[in-house]
């Protein structure tokens, strides 16, 4: 099931912001919650530490426990580096482009949005938020949908990562290619969510 609870919480216990508002707070209170927050330094194991890059990762694409799973089986069927591929295939979901493009400000709406079926791929309605998008697709928001406010508020003071072509007027985005690590802004250790599922 996907966290449903209180993201600036969880953005303090990550130590990454997950929306606008966790990145304020955040900025004031730079430790984990709780009351012994800001004094806690307790030293990780090697466990805690992969389990908690897993944790980041996993949160910061929004998706539950057995998919990053089945994201990890699909990067080791693929020849190549596990690490990159698992990256890819979490940043190619729809979902995560919406919010890469700008149409949403923050992953979860991003991830309402197509559920609630305001994007269209290739000018076909999709409400799957993992649907993999592939090089070459187009994602747009539906034209009935355009005047609604967070689309308006959300593209009009975004910016997009390299990989993707953005048309603000036309509210729409291209996937130009599969985004290489170095390009995708997650925050992450890599190497030990990899470590956390090879075990």
């Amino acid at each position: 099931m996907n966290y449903t609870g209180p993201k600036v919480k969880l953005s303090r216990k990550l130590g990454i912001q997950l929306t606008p508002k966790a990145a304020k707070i955040t900025g004031k209170k730079p430790y984990p919650p709780g009351q012994h927050g800001a004094s806690r330094r307790k030293k990780q194991s090697d466990y805690g530490k992969q389990l908690m890059e897993k944790q980041r990762l996993r949160l910061q694409y929004n998706v539950s426990e057995k998919q990053m799973g089945n994201y990890y089986k699909k990067a080791t069927a693929v020849t190549g580096n596990t690490a990159d591929i698992l990256i890819s295939l979490l940043e190619t979901r729809l979902d995560n482009l919406v919010y890469r493009s700008g149409f949403g400000r923050t992953i979860y709406a991003s991830r309402q949005f197509v559920s609630h079926g305001h994007i269209l791929v290739n000018g076909k309605k999709v409400d799957i938020p993992s649907f993999q998008v592939k090089p070459g697709d187009e994602i747009k928001i539906k034209e009935k949908s355009r005047n609604i406010p967070a689309f308006q508020d959300s593209i009009r003071t975004s910016s997009a990562p390299q990989y993707l072509e953005v048309n603000k007027a036309d509210y729409s985005a291209k996937l130009l290619n599969i985004p290489a690590r170095e390009d995708i802004p997650t925050i992450c250790e890599l190497s030990l969510v990899i470590e956390y599922y090879s075990r």
